[in-house]
């Protein structure tokens, strides 16, 4: 199940974006697989359902996701490797962002571990 985390700084539609984004890229859902209507997931979330419905079109726009009319929203592939790590990179930019840490003082310490 999708998780939110209500002190992270990041909107909400991106954090539930993030979160399907994840679930894709760590095979969850895989390609065909339907999601759960936006009203449910919003239930569970406990959001509006305006913010699943816009994040589930970011998605749509990225191609991860499909929209049929009468058969909901589906996966429509898996996330690439760069995509998951998009993901994680922004994850990681903001936990370093909550500890004090710019951009440019990540990109520092990735390059001291090559």
């Amino acid at each position: 199940m999708l998780t939110l985390d209500l002190n992270d700084s990041r909107p909400l539609h991106e954090q539930v974006a993030g979160a399907i984004r994840r679930a894709i890229g760590e095979g969850s859902y895989r390609p065909g697989d339907r999601l759960p209507p936006a009203r449910d997931l919003a239930g569970a979330l406990g959001i509006n359902p305006n913010t699943v419905l816009r994040a589930l079109r970011d998605l749509r726009d990225e191609g991860l996701l499909e929209f049929r009319r009468g058969r909901g929203v589906s996966v429509a592939g898996r996330a690439d490797g760069r995509a998951l790590l998009a993901q994680r990179a922004r994850d990681l930019l903001e936990e370093a962002k909550k500890h004090g840490y710019s951009r440019d003082d990540l990109i520092t310490i990735l390059e001291e571990l090559t």
